[in-house]
C-alpha cells in the first residue's frame, strides 16, 4: 500500500474593503499556487501508476483531485483580484489625463504670472 501525504497551505484572503496586498504579493501567490497544482497533478499521475489496490487508488485520486480543485478556485480568485487591481490602476491613470497626450508646458497655452503677455492697443 502506498500512501501519499499531501499538505496544502491555505491562502489568506482579505475582504475587498481592506485589501492592501501589493501586486507582487498577489503574483507570488499565483505562482506558488500554480506550482502546487503542477505538483499535485504529477502526484495524481504517480497514483495511477502505483501498485495500490484499485480502491486505494480511487481514494487517493479523489483526494488529490479535490485539492487541485480547491487550489484552482483560490487561483481564480487571485487572478480576479489582480485583474481588478490592474483595472483600477488603469482607471486612475486615465482619470488624471490621457498619458499619450503630450504635456503642455506652463506659459505656452496656459500663461503663468511670469509668462504672461499683455497686449495694449
Amino acid at each position: 500500500m502506498t500512501t501519499i501525504a499531501i499538505s496544502t497551505p491555505g491562502v489568506s484572503q482579505s475582504s475587498g474593503a481592506s485589501s492592501s496586498s501589493s501586486g507582487s504579493d498577489v503574483s507570488s501567490q499565483i505562482s506558488r499556487l500554480t506550482n502546487q497544482i503542477t505538483k499535485l497533478q504529477q502526484q495524481l499521475k504517480d497514483v495511477t501508476n502505483s501498485d495500490s489496490s484499485a480502491e486505494e487508488k480511487q481514494k487517493q485520486q479523489e483526494q488529490i483531485q479535490g485539492q487541485i480543485e480547491m487550489l484552482q478556485a483560490q487561483l481564480a480568485q487571485l487572478q480576479r483580484q489582480q485583474a481588478e487591481e490592474a483595472a483600477k490602476k488603469q482607471q486612475n491613470s486615465n482619470s488624471s489625463g490621457n498619458p499619450s497626450d503630450p504635456k503642455v508646458a506652463d506659459g505656452v497655452n496656459r500663461p503663468t504670472a511670469e509668462n504672461q503677455i499683455n497686449v495694449y492697443i
